[in-house]
């Protein structure tokens, strides 16, 4: 009796405890602008819309609620959510080492990706980071570029059969170059994605995709035992299914030829692709022995290398494109420093890495496309203790939303923010600019790891593009629907024209 007491008095007290904190944290939210809410479902029905809608209104709450301080507020059920859009109220969540766990939002990418460089947190966080960072060593990127231009070469005959229509999507074409040049440098393993567009695994890769949006998006899909229920389940399982096989036969077959190198048996190049496989040969040769990575920890880095190396590079070069698509004069800038960088010798020849350092224009082309319409439209964390932003104290347990298409149309930040302006980015135009206010590939502790593999990446194929063909935009860019899901798309594709150039 007297045991059964203590634990109702246990529970009474545990209960008290939340409740207080639960009324703290109501208290210090409801001070923070932004829509009414109704009890337990919160803004779940205006949240809870297709993606290009979704996007359309987190940019309204922002001008409706938060103007002026950058912060607005809303509910998705019972949790609370801050929406950061100004350079000064992201600064205390990013630059932060208290708020490096992600938010609960990237769970639904656990089963594909397990707990990675992308979605994990403490000691494993850092221990995976310290792993990584060595593989984007300028030396092993150096090695990727006869890659990029390979798969560029591809790329430009593919496009080939669309020159003399009047228009065509050129997102589809960008984002399989980009999967097959991402598998290649990271694995070692072609795909063929360009050449097989009905791969188990390509199809694979784009169904988790629109999977784990569509949980994201819809409250009731939250729960496991709902999700269960649903016809998407299914698919998901399958896709998992495939994706894990893919993986786990690459690092096999990859385990054993380092395995054979060290044995001093002869290394097949021709069998296994490239000759430096620094990501993967890195994870493996760190896991000898099982003292450092498990099979199982290696794949879960080459998944999320493979989710997060094709579809973000894939958005920047496609609105690269189509933006300059838009403003021919500007185009026709960057052709003429691709003139020439490319005048000496062979004008005909691949880009080295020299001559992609060289592109100093076309990458402020890229850092401006960024700044408009960056990769990921949305960066989340958990915050992990009371946090003062602004006048605003925002509580533990909170989710941080930074909204970067907002955040990159700060006006005191970028005057006249929808203009298509390269020159943003020339030096003396950046003195002064806060740390905080363009941040495409985030900021602070964690930020992208492969920011610069993505430049590089970017730079061989955009410049291989605009050397071969003139590029048209089809559709004025306040036609353009823009979808902000696991990154900024257009809903109904980018249309462009392309015609050949004869000669850069």
């Amino acid at each position: 009796m007297n045991i059964f007491l203590v634990l109702i008095l246990t529970v009474i007290g545990w209960l008290v405890i939340w409740y207080r904190s639960r009324r703290r944290m109501v208290k210090l939210i409801e001070k923070i602008p932004g829509p009414l809410a109704l009890p337990l479902l919160g803004n779940v029905i205006e949240l809870n819309v297709d993606h290009d809608e979704l996007f359309q209104r987190l940019m309204g709450m922002r001008l409706f609620w938060g103007p002026n301080d950058g912060i607005n507020k809303a509910w998705l059920g019972t949790t609370p959510y801050v929406f950061l859009s100004k350079a000064s109220s992201v600064e205390p969540i990013l630059g932060s080492s208290r708020h490096l766990g992600k938010s609960r939002d990237y769970r639904f990418l656990h089963p594909w990706l397990g707990t990675g460089l992308l979605t994990s947190s403490g000691k494993k966080w850092h221990s995976r980071r310290k792993i990584l960072t060595p593989t984007f060593h300028f030396k092993i990127l150096e090695d990727f570029v006869d890659i990029f231009s390979e798969q560029t070469e591809i790329l430009l005959e593919k496009m080939a059969k669309e020159v003399g229509r009047d228009s065509f999507n050129i997102f589809p074409y960008i984002t399989h170059c980009a999967l097959d040049i991402i598998c290649e440098t990271a694995m070692g393993r072609r795909i063929y994605a360009q050449d097989d567009r009905e791969s188990v695994y390509v199809k694979a890769v784009y169904e988790m995709g629109g999977i784990v949006q569509t949980r994201q998006a819809t409250l009731w899909y939250h729960p496991d035992c709902l999700f269960r229920l649903t016809s998407c389940y299914k698919k998901h399982e399958n896709c998992v299914k495939i994706l894990h096989e893919f993986s786990m036969k690459v690092i096999s077959e990859r385990r054993q030829v380092i395995e054979d190198r060290l044995a001093e048996i002869e290394y097949k190049e021709e069998q296994y692709g490239t000759k430096k496989l620094a990501f993967l040969d890195l994870l493996i040769e760190a896991s000898r022995g099982g003292t450092l990575l498990s099979d199982e920890d290696i794949r879960e880095e080459v998944d999320t290398f493979m989710f997060e190396g094709h579809d973000t590079t894939s958005s920047a070069m496609s609105w690269t494109l189509f933006l300059l698509g838009c403003h021919s004069e500007i185009q026709e800038k960057v052709v003429a420093e691709l003139e020439e960088i490319f005048s000496q010798g062979d004008s005909d020849r691949r880009p080295t890495m020299r001559d992609l350092n060289s592109m100093k224009y076309l990458e402020r082309c890229i850092k401006e496309a960024l700044r408009l319409y960056p990769s990921v439209p949305l960066l989340a964390r958990q915050v992990s203790e009371d946090t003062q932003i602004g006048k605003y104290v925002v509580p533990r347990g909170t989710t941080a939303i930074i909204v970067v298409p907002m955040l990159h149309r700060d006006s005191n930040v970028f005057p006249n923010p929808e203009c298509f302006d390269p020159d943003r980015f020339l030096a003396e135009n950046m003195i002064g600019r806060h740390p905080y206010a363009y941040i495409p590939f985030s900021a602070g502790p964690r930020n992208c790891i492969g920011q610069k593999y993505a430049i590089l990446e970017e730079k061989a194929v955009l410049s291989g593009v605009l050397r071969k063909y003139k590029i048209e935009a089809t559709c004025r860019r306040e036609d353009i629907i823009v979808s902000g899901e696991l990154v900024t798309r257009a809903k109904d594709g980018l249309e462009v024209k392309i015609t050949p150039r004869t000669k850069v």
